[in-house]
């Protein structure tokens, strides 16, 4: 690991640590409940999207300790995981834009823009990491993080609550 990406490193190993509890510990919680949230149309896409940002919180945090790595390919290897977490992204935003639910302007907007947040502060992390950045790349990363935590959660809440609805 670099030598920038060591000063990181026990707040990488915390948010590993974290996500991967929190990861499991929201699959767990949606597995008692599943049949009823497979009937949503809404909740299995976004709870999916939540758990992606999750993983690539992991996934990042995991890269960033990684031995000897330049700051540019951390920050590759975050483009590319906030790609496949985009993907997760579009999708539950597609669905919660076509869900027939009465809903407002507003509500539908917020709905995607919890779990898209993550996923931006890590695409402009990685950009800054690649442009040499690296400062405010790691920044950026660390809310991108935080940020998956904090959705995660509020996602977590979201199908608990809808569920009982």
């Amino acid at each position: 690991m670099s030598e920038v990406l060591e000063e990181w490193s026990e707040f990488n190993v915390a948010m590993v640590g974290a996500t991967a509890a929190l990861a499991g510990l929201l699959i767990v919680a949606m597995s008692v409940n599943i049949a009823e949230i497979m009937k949503s149309p809404s909740l299995p896409p976004r709870a999916a999207a939540s758990i992606a940002a999750l993983v690539l919180a992991m996934a990042a945090g995991a890269l960033a300790l990684v031995p000897g790595q330049p700051p540019a390919l951390y920050g590759v290897e975050l483009l590319l995981g906030s790609a496949v977490a985009s993907v997760m992204q579009v999708h539950a935003i597609r669905v919660v834009l076509l869900d027939d639910r009465p809903a407002t302007p507003v509500q539908r907007a917020g709905k995607g823009i919890v779990g898209t947040l993550p996923v931006a502060a890590f695409v402009v992390g990685g950009t800054l990491l690649v442009v040499g950045a690296v400062p405010a790349g790691l920044v950026a990363a660390a809310v991108g993080s935080v940020l998956a935590v904090v959705s995660a959660v509020v996602m977590a809440w979201v199908v608990l609550v809808e569920v009982l609805r």
